[in-house]
């Protein structure tokens, strides 16, 4: 996170030293009419000393979560259940999808050797039997940080090992070795966002 606050779009250098793009980059909202949403869609936002507790155990353990960074609208219920999707690899993807909230930069190589013991130990204080590690992409690093995928997987598995790990993985450039890294760190699922048609790639 930003150690002052930074307008939605704007450059700012964060507690590791990365500069990125707040929110990612975003298509021009000019000319684009706004929806009104159905009442249905709309979130009750939740909170409670569940919420709280699982706030505290990923920020305690220097954590990004997919809940937080993309400004997911489902965060206060499933925190509020006393469970979170971890975001591996840090909060700045090497990316810049228009259709995402997660912050835009280049990491250039930086990983937080901590972060495998770190993740075990918040699953482990979340008490979860499922629980679902995503990342950033990372086309900074050779592998697409598949290694250090796979090391925070097993990292979990020996200090959870009733605990079932679903891997939501970006698409390491489309290598299939380092797909195969993580297929064998231990997972028991393996999914990837397939965010848009082939068609559309280009202007998302």
């Amino acid at each position: 996170m930003p150690l002052v606050p930074v307008p939605s779009g704007g450059k700012f250098v964060n507690d590791r030293g990365i500069t990125a793009i707040k929110d990612g980059i975003k298509a021009s909202a000019e000319g684009a009419a706004r929806l009104a949403k159905p009442d249905w869609l709309r979130i009750r936002v939740r909170g409670g000393a569940t919420y709280d507790r699982v706030k505290s155990i990923v920020h305690e353990h220097r954590l990004a979560t997919v809940c937080e960074e993309a400004k997911c609208p489902n965060m206060s219920e499933c925190w509020s259940a006393g469970t979170a999707t971890i975001m591996l690899m840090g909060d700045v993807c090497t990316r810049a999808c228009r259709f995402c909230a997660v912050n835009t930069g280049n990491p250039r190589g930086w990983i937080d050797q901590e972060e495998p013991a770190n993740t075990a130990r918040s699953v482990q204080l979340m008490g979860l039997r499922y629980v679902v590690l995503t990342s950033v992409n990372r086309d900074d690093l050779a592998d697409g940080g598949a290694g250090h995928y796979a090391a925070c997987v097993r990292a979990v598995k020996a200090e959870n090992p009733d605990t079932a790990v679903e891997a939501l993985t970006p698409d390491f450039l489309g290598v299939l070795a380092d797909v195969e890294t993580v297929l064998d760190s231990g997972i028991e699922v393996f999914a990837q966002n397939v965010e848009t048609v082939r068609r559309l790639t280009h202007p998302v």
